[in-house]
């Protein structure tokens, strides 16, 4: 059967800047082994398949695969679907769109007119413990003393989990390179997956960090702009109070040496002795079309 699908930029100013997504809608009849061939297909960083216009649970069934595998979480992707969801299915009606993930239920709000922004609540975030830096800096070809050592080498999770990596400039930022032998042989090893990289010099004044993110083991050499990583990296600021305060408002740059400029809003706070942390971003429609 032919499906509707959609291409749109995520975290992104304007066209063809931020990160690509593909979705297709009233994908149940879609099998897994179809999605994944789908997803290789596009070649994005993510595709998403919206399962149909139902609603269990008050939220719609959304499936995310990069071109290796099915993840039970990923940001762009489900900011992008959200987008989607409100413009085509509930009509541009409602102020909140709820994804069932693997993960569990996912709200997305809806921007007003003026800021254009839309803004994901990510699960609780689950931090590991300091794995040092001798190991990351070494798979990326960086120096020991390119590292903030004020701060941790840490996992963290807010639904997938990244290795949150501080660094002390943006030279030593764009000199990062992931040394794939040096990667494997340690992911072999259980060293953690998704690495992202962070700076507090930016390209523009209006950021406040900029970031660079390495899911290599998705099929994914760089992301140009990661919802999931900078979820995890907003919690790490709270977490450690990386500017002085466990409540986090900063607008993060990403995706500049891949030539997709993206730019990530991040709010983090404490509520009832958790943190609530919430990515945002703007979606530009691309394209539209009809698959099959």
């Amino acid at each position: 059967m032919s499906h509707r699908f959609f291409i749109t930029d995520v975290f992104a100013e304007s066209r063809y800047s931020g990160n690509q997504l593909a979705t297709f809608f009233d994908a149940e009849d879609i099998s897994s082994e179809e999605m994944r061939s789908i997803a290789r297909e596009t070649n994005f960083s993510e595709t998403t398949f919206i399962l149909g216009d139902r609603r269990p649970n008050g939220g719609y069934d959304v499936r995310i695969f990069t071109p290796e595998s099915e993840l039970p979480f990923a940001g762009h992707p489900t900011l992008g679907t959200a987008f989607l969801i409100w413009k085509h299915v509930m009509k541009g009606d409602g102020r909140r769109v709820c994804l069932n993930l693997k993960v569990g239920q996912i709200p997305v709000d809806v921007p007003d007119r003026e800021s254009g922004i839309f803004w994901m609540t990510q699960a609780t975030p689950v931090f590991g413990k300091d794995l040092g830096g001798s190991e990351v800096m070494e798979i990326l070809g960086l120096e020991e003393s390119d590292l903030d050592e004020k701060h941790p080498v840490q996992v963290v999770s807010t639904g997938f989990p990244f290795l949150i990596v501080p660094l002390r400039t943006l030279d030593a930022l764009r000199r990062a390179t992931v040394d794939r032998k040096k990667y494997f042989d340690h992911l072999a090893k259980g060293f953690p997956d998704n690495i992202l990289i962070f700076s507090p010099e930016t390209y523009h004044a209006d950021e406040d960090l900029s970031v660079r993110a390495f899911p290599v083991s998705q099929g994914i050499p760089e992301d140009p702009a990661t919802g999931s990583g900078n979820g995890c990296l907003a919690a790490y600021l709270a977490e450690h109070r990386y500017f002085g305060s466990d409540k986090v408002v900063a607008v993060v740059g990403q995706g500049h040496e891949v030539g997709r400029p993206s730019k990530l809003s991040l709010r983090t706070s404490r509520k009832e002795g958790s943190f609530e942390v919430r990515v945002g971003g703007r979606v530009v429609q691309i394209a539209e079309g009809t698959w099959g």
